[in-house]
Protein backbone atom coordinates (compact mmCIF):
# COMPACT_ATOMS: atom_id res chain seq x y z
CA UNK A 1 0.00 0.00 0.00
CA UNK A 2 1.59 3.36 -0.98
CA UNK A 3 1.96 5.99 1.73
CA UNK A 4 -0.63 8.72 1.62
CA UNK A 5 -2.64 10.94 3.91
CA UNK A 6 -4.79 7.89 4.60
CA UNK A 7 -1.94 5.78 6.00
CA UNK A 8 0.44 6.03 8.94
CA UNK A 9 3.87 4.35 8.92
CA UNK A 10 4.44 2.91 12.42
CA UNK A 11 7.53 1.46 14.08
CA UNK A 12 6.48 -1.60 16.07
CA UNK A 13 8.33 -2.25 19.33
CA UNK A 14 7.82 -4.50 22.33
CA UNK A 15 8.08 -3.93 26.07
CA UNK A 16 7.57 -7.19 27.96
CA UNK A 17 4.58 -8.79 26.22
CA UNK A 18 3.14 -5.45 25.12
CA UNK A 19 3.44 -4.37 21.49
CA UNK A 20 3.51 -0.59 21.07
CA UNK A 21 3.95 1.73 18.12
CA UNK A 22 5.54 5.07 17.32
CA UNK A 23 5.01 7.13 14.18
CA UNK A 24 7.93 6.09 11.98
CA UNK A 25 8.32 9.69 10.82
CA UNK A 26 9.34 10.65 14.38
CA UNK A 27 12.07 8.00 14.59
CA UNK A 28 15.57 9.43 14.17
CA UNK A 29 17.49 6.23 14.83
CA UNK A 30 17.56 3.02 16.83
CA UNK A 31 20.61 2.04 18.88
CA UNK A 32 21.50 -0.77 21.27
CA UNK A 33 20.76 0.13 24.89
CA UNK A 34 23.66 1.67 26.80
CA UNK A 35 24.15 2.74 30.40
CA UNK A 36 21.68 5.46 31.37
CA UNK A 37 23.02 8.20 33.65
CA UNK A 38 20.60 9.35 36.38
CA UNK A 39 19.40 12.97 36.19
CA UNK A 40 18.90 14.53 39.61
CA UNK A 41 15.89 16.85 39.62
CA UNK A 42 14.35 15.36 36.47
CA UNK A 43 10.67 14.40 36.38
CA UNK A 44 9.93 10.88 37.63
CA UNK A 45 9.10 9.72 34.11
CA UNK A 46 12.68 10.41 33.02
CA UNK A 47 14.82 7.32 33.50
CA UNK A 48 18.00 9.35 32.98
CA UNK A 49 20.08 10.50 30.02
CA UNK A 50 22.46 9.11 27.44
CA UNK A 51 25.28 10.67 25.44
CA UNK A 52 24.41 10.24 21.77
CA UNK A 53 27.23 11.44 19.53
CA UNK A 54 27.99 14.25 22.00
CA UNK A 55 24.35 15.23 22.56
CA UNK A 56 22.69 14.60 25.94
CA UNK A 57 19.33 12.89 25.33
CA UNK A 58 16.72 12.26 28.07
CA UNK A 59 15.40 8.70 28.27
CA UNK A 60 11.65 8.49 28.92
CA UNK A 61 10.61 5.59 31.15
CA UNK A 62 7.79 4.06 29.09
CA UNK A 63 7.59 1.15 31.56
CA UNK A 64 6.46 3.64 34.20
CA UNK A 65 3.86 5.10 31.82
CA UNK A 66 2.57 1.56 31.18
CA UNK A 67 2.62 0.66 34.91
CA UNK A 68 5.12 -2.14 34.25
CA UNK A 69 7.82 -3.12 36.75
CA UNK A 70 11.22 -1.50 36.33
CA UNK A 71 14.00 -3.63 34.87
CA UNK A 72 17.71 -2.87 34.57
CA UNK A 73 19.22 -1.97 31.23
CA UNK A 74 20.14 -5.15 29.35
CA UNK A 75 22.42 -5.60 26.32
CA UNK A 76 19.59 -7.01 24.19
CA UNK A 77 17.41 -3.90 24.62
CA UNK A 78 17.19 -0.92 22.29
CA UNK A 79 16.85 2.84 22.56
CA UNK A 80 14.46 4.35 20.03
CA UNK A 81 15.42 7.98 19.42
CA UNK A 82 12.38 10.10 18.67
CA UNK A 83 12.15 13.67 17.41
CA UNK A 84 9.46 15.59 19.27
CA UNK A 85 8.43 19.13 18.39
CA UNK A 86 11.01 20.59 20.79
CA UNK A 87 13.64 17.95 21.60
CA UNK A 88 15.14 14.57 20.92
CA UNK A 89 14.10 11.86 23.40
CA UNK A 90 14.97 8.20 23.79
CA UNK A 91 12.65 5.37 24.76
CA UNK A 92 14.05 2.04 26.01
CA UNK A 93 12.30 -1.00 24.56
CA UNK A 94 12.95 -4.72 24.81
CA UNK A 95 12.75 -5.31 21.08
CA UNK A 96 12.20 -3.46 17.81
CA UNK A 97 10.09 -5.48 15.42
CA UNK A 98 9.26 -3.81 12.12
CA UNK A 99 7.80 -0.80 10.36
CA UNK A 100 4.26 -1.33 9.17
CA UNK A 101 1.76 0.89 7.41
CA UNK A 102 -1.54 1.37 9.22
CA UNK A 103 -4.53 2.46 7.14
CA UNK A 104 -6.19 5.54 8.60
CA UNK A 105 -9.50 3.68 8.44
CA UNK A 106 -8.26 1.25 11.11
CA UNK A 107 -7.24 4.05 13.53
CA UNK A 108 -9.48 4.95 16.44
CA UNK A 109 -9.15 8.33 18.09
CA UNK A 110 -7.91 7.93 21.68
CA UNK A 111 -10.74 10.20 22.82
CA UNK A 112 -13.24 7.76 21.30
CA UNK A 113 -11.91 5.08 23.65
CA UNK A 114 -11.32 7.20 26.76
CA UNK A 115 -10.68 10.88 27.49
CA UNK A 116 -7.73 9.93 29.75
CA UNK A 117 -5.67 8.56 26.83
CA UNK A 118 -3.99 11.88 26.04
CA UNK A 119 -0.56 10.42 25.24
CA UNK A 120 -1.80 8.38 22.30
CA UNK A 121 -1.82 9.20 18.62
CA UNK A 122 -4.31 6.45 18.00
CA UNK A 123 -5.31 2.85 18.48
CA UNK A 124 -5.27 0.62 15.42
CA UNK A 125 -7.12 -2.61 14.83
CA UNK A 126 -4.51 -4.98 13.44
CA UNK A 127 -4.54 -8.69 12.73
CA UNK A 128 -3.02 -9.62 16.11
CA UNK A 129 -5.31 -7.30 18.13
CA UNK A 130 -5.16 -3.64 19.10
CA UNK A 131 -1.98 -1.62 18.55
CA UNK A 132 -1.44 1.44 20.75
CA UNK A 133 0.42 4.17 18.85
CA UNK A 134 2.03 6.76 21.10
CA UNK A 135 2.15 10.48 20.32
CA UNK A 136 5.82 11.32 20.89
CA UNK A 137 4.99 15.00 21.48
CA UNK A 138 2.70 14.00 24.35
CA UNK A 139 5.15 11.72 26.19
CA UNK A 140 6.07 14.59 28.48
CA UNK A 141 3.53 16.93 30.02
CA UNK A 142 4.26 20.67 29.91
CA UNK A 143 5.25 20.57 33.61
CA UNK A 144 7.64 17.65 32.94
CA UNK A 145 9.17 19.51 29.98
CA UNK A 146 9.72 22.60 32.12
CA UNK A 147 11.23 20.54 34.95
CA UNK A 148 13.57 18.82 32.48
CA UNK A 149 14.68 22.21 31.11
CA UNK A 150 15.79 23.47 34.55
CA UNK A 151 19.58 23.80 34.93
CA UNK A 152 19.72 21.39 37.89
CA UNK A 153 18.68 18.50 35.62
CA UNK A 154 21.73 18.86 33.38
CA UNK A 155 24.25 16.10 34.12
CA UNK A 156 27.43 17.42 35.70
Amino acid sequence: MPLSESTLPVLLARIDDTQIGFSATAVREIVRAVAIAPLAGAPGVIEGAINLHGQIVPVVDVRQRLALPAVPVAPGQFLVLLETSDRLIAVRVDDVEDVTVIPASSLESPAAVSLVLQRLQGIAAIESGALVIYDVDAFLSQAEREQLDRPETVPG
